[in-house]
């Protein structure tokens, strides 16, 4: 009975970790409680292990150096967390998901369905801004959930759209589980943001696909605005001339940029073009000149300002000139300047920002000591091992890996958030994944999109969770027309969500199925074909592969006169030959 426990040391530490976490123990404290227990335990049953246990009492002295080391207290990558989720909720206490949600609302609004559309819209926009999941779920609830009750959406459709659209920040650059994915798997966060953007907005367009699809199916169930709640008029010609008026800027810019700029012309004249459009603009808003319509003035205020710190934050990472620790700084400060620009900047903001900022760093970095205390054991063990063998034994390669592998996350998320995940079962996939050659920026995005669901599962969904603190409990007198609005259940919220985890589960397999979503990361390939070598020709030497001129003689030069002075265009006069020395004589020294 010794023996089998110490030969399968490895599935008992496992399958303990799983009990602690579903009696409900922190996770932090799980992991490094079974480490350190299994450890003593190791230690003792090493002898009947027959070398399936490499545990001694010396190797705990590898724990600091674990802690303070480059994975955990010196981790630059990291750093990048605190940074964006400060940038996040400083902008989400500036009001700019009201002001995009209040606006973008007014814009989609005369459609059916318009302001799904909105919250779709804006749940993208937020992801790219703020990477944070709490926020823009909590914010949208707030703000976008009692609009739609108010003008008849069915309470199903608005809750889902709501919490669905606030888990884009999971999967859309710059998410903090890409982050921490890219550490532990060793990859580059730059490369992992740029092979998910697409899946990113690909998963989008499946939304909004849906939302059509139930606008002409379900039409009752998601009216659009009366005209009486369209607040901001019409004016949807006069945005489209404003919108080519800087498509006009822009290119006229480019090409007098590009003879002196040449391939950052089409940047610069991007930029000029949308900073005189938001000029004009502002401009015309303050001088009531009225050139525009007031949709125009606003939708161009309220979008310019988030997008121009998307392509601060993202923009710079992807064009190499900034790290994404950097990228996040640059963003924390542009967050600052922008509530500062609306009057919302306060000591308290910063404070209550700081402390967010401070709690979510402390609960990465206690789960991941504990993660490391954890993978200290379990490598002693074998356990690497053994979970490699596991899975590189499923039946049909790299595909049938896949499969196991993301229906195995996908039952995990139901008790585990993506932090977890990412500490936990990302160490013990990748090598596996990395064995089976199987690159690892695409299975690390594969693995974010299917940790999304773990926001989104009944009855554990985080992003349920989120949405239910804010979403009315009691009926209530609607503050605009009078009305009393029925509450939103908590059955109606998890049935809500059903179809975007459906949707989740496409997106997963859409990404197996194409991975050049995210393949393209790596650029063009180059075919080794194609490459043509050019030697420049050398004087007195005949080109690679044919013989020599003047058939394999080298030429001879004429060896110079070192005792005259170096000649620079005057025949210097002859010197006269010195006499032969006389060998028979002794030398002369006089």
């Amino acid at each position: 009975m010794i023996e089998f426990i110490a030969q399968n040391m490895a599935p008992i530490m496992f399958a303990s970790l799983v009990i602690f976490l579903l009696i409900g123990y922190p996770v932090a404290f799980s992991l490094a409680a079974n480490g350190l227990l299994f450890f003593l335990i190791g230690v003792v049953l090493s002898p009947y292990s027959g070398g399936s246990i490499n545990l001694a009492w010396p190797l705990l002295h590898a724990l600091p150096d674990n802690f303070y080391g480059s994975r955990v207290m010196s981790n630059d990558t990291l750093l990048a967390i605190p940074f964006f989720t400060f940038m996040g909720i400083v902008l989400e206490r500036s009001g700019m998901a009201e002001d995009l949600l209040d606006t973008i609302g007014q814009l989609f609004g005369p459609i059916r369905g318009g302001l799904a559309y909105a919250v779709i819209f804006v749940g993208a926009l937020l992801a790219a801004t703020t990477g944070v999941v709490a926020a823009s779920v909590i914010a949208m609830g707030l703000i976008s959930l009692p609009i739609m009750l108010r003008y008849g959406y069915d309470r199903r459709v608005a809750s889902g759209v709501i919490a669905a659209s606030g888990t884009l920040a999971q999967i859309i650059p710059p998410s903090l589980v890409l982050i921490v994915l890219a550490d532990q798997l060793g990859r580059s966060v730059g490369d992992m943001y740029a092979g998910a953007l697409i899946p990113g907005l690909v998963l989008t367009g499946l939304y909004t696909l849906y939302i059509l699809i139930m606008s002409i199916v379900r039409p009752k169930s998601m009216p659009a605005l009366p005209l009486e709640a369209r607040t901001l008029g019409h004016g949807i010609l006069s945005l489209l001339v404003a919108v080519l008026t800087a498509v006009v800027v822009s290119y006229a810019a480019y090409r007098y940029l590009a003879p002196s700029q040449g391939q950052n012309a089409d940047i610069l004249g991007a930029t000029i073009g949308v900073v005189f459009i938001y000029v004009v603009a502002i401009a015309d808003q303050r001088l009531k000149i009225n050139m525009m319509s007031r949709l125009a003035q606003q939708v161009i205020i309220v979008l310019i300002p988030p997008l121009a710190l998307i392509f601060l934050v993202l923009g710079t990472i992807f064009l190499g000139i900034a790290t994404p620790t950097e990228g996040g700084a640059m963003g924390a400060v542009g967050a600052l300047i922008m509530a500062a620009m609306k009057g919302r900047l306060s000591l308290d903001v910063i404070k209550q920002a700081l402390a967010s900022t401070t709690r979510l760093s402390s609960f990465v970095l206690f789960i991941l000591i504990g993660a490391r205390v954890f993978s200290l054991t379990f490598y002693g063990v074998n356990g690497h091992i053994w979970v490699e063998h596991l899975l590189t034994s499923l039946p049909g390669g790299e595909i049938g890996f896949l499969i196991g592998v993301n229906i195995l996350v996908f039952l995990l998320a139901f008790f585990l958030d993506f932090f977890e995940l990412a500490f936990i079962i990302v160490p013990l996939l990748a090598p596996a994944a990395d064995k089976l050659g199987i690159d690892l920026i695409w299975f690390g995005v594969l693995l974010g999109v299917n940790m999304q669901t773990s926001f989104m599962h009944p009855p554990f969904g985080f992003a349920l969770f989120y949405l239910r603190s804010v979403a009315a409990r009691m009926p209530y007198l609607d503050r605009l027309t009078g009305k009393q609005i029925a509450p939103v259940t908590t059955g109606q919220i998890y049935w809500g969500a059903v179809p975007f985890v459906c949707i989740q589960v496409i997106m997963i397999g859409l990404t197996i199925a194409f991975p050049q979503m995210v393949m393209h990361y790596k650029g063009t390939p180059v075919d080794p074909g194609t490459i043509d070598y050019q030697v420049p020709e050398t004087p007195g030497l005949s080109p690679l592969g044919t013989p020599p001129a003047d058939g394999g003689a080298a030429p001879t030069a004429p060896a110079p006169d070192l005792s005259q002075p170096p000649s620079f265009g005057e025949t210097p006069p002859a010197k006269p030959a010195a006499p032969a020395p006389d060998l028979s004589q002794p030398p002369s020294f006089n």
